[in-house]
């Protein structure tokens, strides 16, 4: 069986040192990082956020040294600017200013153009994002629609952002609901590669989208890179989480190649009950209850995970990954997802400010 490559994006927010309130200090902190870092530090929308990419690699021990040093680097270089590295998918303590938009003409522009999206104090998310193997578009698509059941049941490990302007949502992933307000944000449609062409030129010419780098769906052609991308994570503090989805992933990805490069349909499953497995997931994370969109079943988020797994076998055992995703699920499963441990935090010493502290503790630790 192939062994797919996989590379990991993580988006993480800048606070300020004594406040926790988001800050717009990117440009000071990725000058600083990208000495070292080079391309592999990047803007993102707001100036209170930075990107780190890894490069490709073949094996998990390889992507964890390279999420470590960008995690270490760019803490480091936070610091410097008196801020704070906090890797979650929203802000625990919402700003006490407006948000800026980064100053690039791309961001300018998707501002004025969806400026009914752009709130100056909520709307920030960050996202990991795993990049999977090499295709042309034609693979990636046929690929994307055999994986698009099973992103729920991943989406549910990755829940972090359980806070927004300074409450408790009761989501374990409010970036599911900020983000989804953003076109094209969801599901990918069951398209081949001229289909896919012409819907996506049409969404840009009717001006639903500014460009092509704008379709948003939870796995997708990279526009950048020749990927298959899966854009359902918050990103999380804990180092163990992100190499967990990204090994998942990537097993999930070459256990179905097969039947996407034969040209086998993939699984036809109603679009409302793939959108309502994916809430459930964001909504109740790995603790509630989720929904098979196979088979339109409710069972416990954690009996879908084990089907994820199941299926996933042959992918984790050609890697050597399946004893390691078997031991950090158990982890997880014991200490709980990110969400739960923000509210731990909270309900031990009762202020947002800790948790901030506690996120920016556990990113900088890698």
């Amino acid at each position: 069986m192939t062994v797919l490559t996989m590379g990991v994006e993580e988006e993480f927010l800048l606070v300020d040192r004594d406040s926790r309130r988001p800050v717009g200090r990117a440009p000071a902190v990725i000058a600083a990082a990208a000495r070292e870092l080079g391309e592999r530090v990047q803007t993102e929308f707001f100036t209170a956020q930075v990107e780190g990419c890894t490069e490709p690699v073949d094996g998990t021990a390889a992507l964890r040294g390279q999420l470590a040093r960008l995690r270490r680097t760019l803490s480091a270089a936070a610091a410097a600017a008196g801020c704070l590295l906090v890797a979650t998918g929203t802000p625990v303590v919402p700003p006490s200013r407006p948000l800026t938009v980064t100053d690039t003409d791309r961001y300018r522009r998707m501002a004025r153009r969806f400026a009914a999206l752009v709130s100056p104090y909520d709307g920030l998310v960050c996202g990991c994002h795993v990049h999977i193997g090499s295709f042309d578009r034609a693979g990636a698509l046929a690929l994307a629609g055999h994986m698009r059941p099973w992103l729920p049941a991943v989406q549910s490990l990755t829940g972090n952002s359980p806070f927004a302007l300074g409450r408790d949502t009761g989501f374990d992933s409010w970036r599911f609901k900020e983000f989804g307000r953003w076109p094209t944000v969801g599901p990918a449609p069951l398209l081949g590669e001229a289909q896919h062409e012409a819907y996506v030129s049409e969404l840009v010419e009717h001006r639903i989208l500014m460009d092509r780098a704008m379709v948003y769906w939870y796995a997708r052609p990279s526009e950048h890179v020749p990927t298959l991308e899966i854009r359902v994570a918050d990103t999380n503090a804990d180092l163990d989480t992100v190499v967990l989805v990204a090994a998942l992933v990537r097993g999930l990805a070459a256990s179905l190649l097969e039947e996407a490069a034969a040209g086998r349909p993939p699984p036809q499953v109603p679009e409302q009950r793939l959108r309502r497995a994916h809430e459930l997931a964001a909504a109740q994370g790995l603790a509630g209850c989720g929904l098979d969109p196979l088979s339109g079943d409710r069972l416990p988020a954690d009996a879908l995970v084990e089907r994820l797994r199941a299926r996933a076998a042959p992918g984790l055992e050609a890697a050597g990954d399946r004893e390691l995703v078997d031991e950090l699920l158990r982890r997880l499963r014991r200490e709980g997802s990110g969400a739960a441990r923000q509210r731990a935090v909270l309900r031990r010493h009762g202020r947002l400010t800790d948790v901030v502290d506690a996120l920016a503790a556990t990113t900088a630790a890698a």
